[in-house]
C-alpha cells in the first residue's frame, strides 16, 4: 500500500485504520499517525505526533524573509521593528505574511498563533561564533545585524556592499535555526538516555513521551509534509511553490494545513537537489525520520534499551549527513550561478548590466547564507570553513571592484580593497571544487568546475606577464 497506488485521502484513511487496528505507527509512507504510549495517560488524544512549534518557526522565517525586502527611506524604522517582532517574537498574534494563499492554493491558518503560540526564532538560533561575517559576532548577533542593515537598504538590496538581505537572512536562518536545532540538539543531545526519557511524558499531562516529542521536533524543523516521502521531487518542490493544491492537500479538505501539508525550506532544497535525478535526499531523510519514530513507538512507553537508542542514533546520523549535503548542494549551485553572472555583467551595459548585477548579488547572498548555514551545525568544519570564508568573503566583488573587508562601529561596512572579476570567478570555481571534495555533492547544479584548470592557467599566465 503506497501513496502512488492510492489517492492521498485513501492513503491517510488506510494509515489511520492500520494504526487503530494494530498499533502500527505509520502506513503508506506517512509521518504519522503514531500511537499514544505514555503510561497512565487518561486523555482523549490518540495520535502522539506533535511539532507545531517548529512549523510556527518556519512561518516566522518565511514572513521575516518577506519583510527583509521592505526597508529603506522613511520606512526603515518601521521595517526594523516588524522584522524584530518576527525574529524575537511578539506578545501580539502576528499575521502570517508567508506562505499565504495563492490562487486556489488556500492556506488554512492566517496567524502564527493559530499554529503555535509564544514562539520565536531568536531563542532557537545558533549563538556560537560566526567568523563568516565581519565584526567578531555570534550567530544571533549576525542575524540582528542583517536585520538592521536590511531595514536601511531600499528593498533590502545594498548595491554598494553587494548584499541581498532577504536571501542572506533566509538562508542563514535555515541553517542557524532549523538545521542547528535538529542535528545539534534534538538528534544529538536529545537522544541521550537521561535527556527526555521515553518512559516519562515530555511534560506533565503530555500525551507524548520525551523521546517521541524530541524526534517529532527534529522532524518539524526539516519542514516536510507528512506525505512527502510518497511524492516525487517535482511534487514536493511544487508544494513549496504553492502550485498544486491537489497534491498538497493530503486530506482533500480544500485548504492547506501548514502543520502537516506544507513543504518548507530545508525539505524544499532537498527536493530541489533531487530533481536532478542524481540524489534521493528527501526519500532518505523522510525514511530515516519515519523508521526512527516507529522504533520509538515500538517501545510502548518504556525506556529505550541501549540497542534501541543505538538504532535511533543510526537513523539520526543518516538524517544529519544528508541534511548537511543538501546545504552543500545549494551552496555549490549558487557558486556556479555567481560565476556565470560575472560574465553576464561584463558583457552587458546600462539597464541590462544593472539587472545582471542584481541577479549576481541575489545569487551571492544565497551562496553566502548557505555557506554560513553549513557552519552552524554540530560538525566543526575547521579548515573547510576557513577556506570557504576566505574564498566567498564578506561580500562579492562590486561594480567598482571593491568588496567588504570589515564592519564599522556604526554597523556600516568597510570596502577598502579591490579584486578583479576574473579573480573572483576563479574563487567561485574553487568553492565548487572544495564543496565537491569535502561533502561529496552529487546533484552538482550549475557545475562549472570543468573550467577551473583553464582559468587557473589564464590567471597564472597574466600574473607571469605582469612580473616580466
Amino acid at each position: 500500500m503506497t501513496i502512488r497506488t492510492l489517492s492521498l485521502r485513501a492513503a491517510l484513511t488506510a494509515g489511520a485504520a492500520i494504526f487503530i487496528a494494530t498499533g502500527a505507527a505509520s502506513a503508506a509512507g506517512l509521518y504519522g499517525p503514531f500511537p499514544v504510549t505514555v503510561k497512565g495517560y487518561e486523555g482523549d488524544k490518540t495520535d502522539s505526533t506533535s511539532y507545531s512549534g517548529q512549523i510556527a518557526r518556519h512561518v516566522l522565517h518565511d514572513s521575516l524573509k518577506k519583510l527583509a525586502s521592505s526597508g529603506g527611506g522613511d520606512g526603515a524604522a518601521a521595517a526594523r521593528e516588524k522584522m524584530r517582532a518576527y525574529f524575537h517574537g511578539s506578545d501580539a498574534d502576528l499575521p502570517i505574511l508567508a506562505p499565504a494563499t495563492k490562487g486556489d492554493f488556500k492556506i488554512k491558518q492566517t496567524t502564527v498563533g493559530a499554529i503555535s503560540k509564544g514562539k520565536n526564532i531568536s531563542g532557537k538560533f545558533y549563538d556560537g561564533a560566526m567568523p563568516a561575517w565581519p565584526g567578531g559576532m555570534t550567530g544571533r548577533q549576525v542575524l540582528e545585524h542583517m536585520i538592521d542593515r536590511a531595514a536601511l537598504a531600499e528593498g533590502g538590496f545594498d548595491a554598494e556592499a553587494g548584499h541581498d538581505y532577504a536571501q542572506l537572512i533566509s538562508k542563514f536562518t535555515l541553517g542557524a535555526m532549523a538545521y542547528s536545532q535538529a542535528v545539534d540538539n534534538y538528534l544529538d543531545e536529545g537522544l541521550r538516555a537521561d535527556k527526555k526519557p521515553n518512559d516519562q511524558p515530555y511534560k506533565k499531562g503530555a500525551h507524548y513521551t520525551g523521546k517521541e516529542h524530541v524526534w517529532d521536533e527534529a522532524f518539524g524543523y526539516f519542514g516536510a509534509a507528512i506525505h512527502s516521502a510518497g511524492l516525487t521531487p517535482e511534487e514536493n518542490y511544487g508544494i513549496a511553490k504553492r502550485k498544486d493544491l491537489t497534491i498538497a492537500d493530503a486530506n482533500q479538505d480544500g485548504v492547506i494545513d501548514l502543520k502537516t501539508e506544507m513543504v518548507f525550506g530545508p525539505a524544499y532544497y532537498a527536493a530541489g537537489a533531487d530533481k536532478s535525478g542524481k540524489t534521493a535526499y528527501m526519500t532518505t531523510i523522510m525514511t530515516a525520520f519515519i523508521e526512527g519514530r516507529e522504533l520509538i513507538a515500538s517501545a510502548k512507553g518504556a525506556a529505550l534499551s541501549d540497542a534501541q537508542r543505538a538504532a535511533l542514533k543510526a537513523h539520526a546520523a543518516v538524517i544529519a549527513e544528508n541534511w548537511e549535503k543538501v546545504l552543500a548542494e545549494a551552496a555549490f549551485k549558487y557558486a556556479g550561478s555567481v560565476y556565470a553572472d560575472i560574465a553576464k555583467i561584463e558583457a552587458a551595459e546600462g539597464e541590462a548590466q544593472a539587472k545582471a548585477y542584481r541577479a549576481y548579488v541575489k545569487h551571492w547572498s544565497e551562496l553566502k547564507g548557505f555557506a554560513m548555514a553549513l557552519q552552524s551545525g554540530k560538525n566543526n568544519l575547521g579548515a573547510t570553513a576557513v577556506k570557504l570564508n576566505q574564498l566567498i568573503g564578506y561580500g562579492p566583488v562590486t561594480m567598482d571592484n571593491r568588496y567588504v573587508t570589515g564592519v564599522n562601529e556604526d554597523g556600516s561596512f568597510k570596502l577598502d580593497r579591490r579584486r578583479t572579476w576574473a579573480d573572483y570567478q576563479h574563487q567561485m570555481l574553487k568553492v565548487q571544487a572544495l564543496l565537491g571534495d569535502v561533502f561529496g555533492v552529487k546533484a552538482r547544479a550549475n557545475d562549472r568546475t570543468g573550467e577551473l584548470a583553464a582559468l587557473s592557467q589564464k590567471l597564472g599566465d597574466q600574473m607571469g606577464a605582469e612580473t616580466d
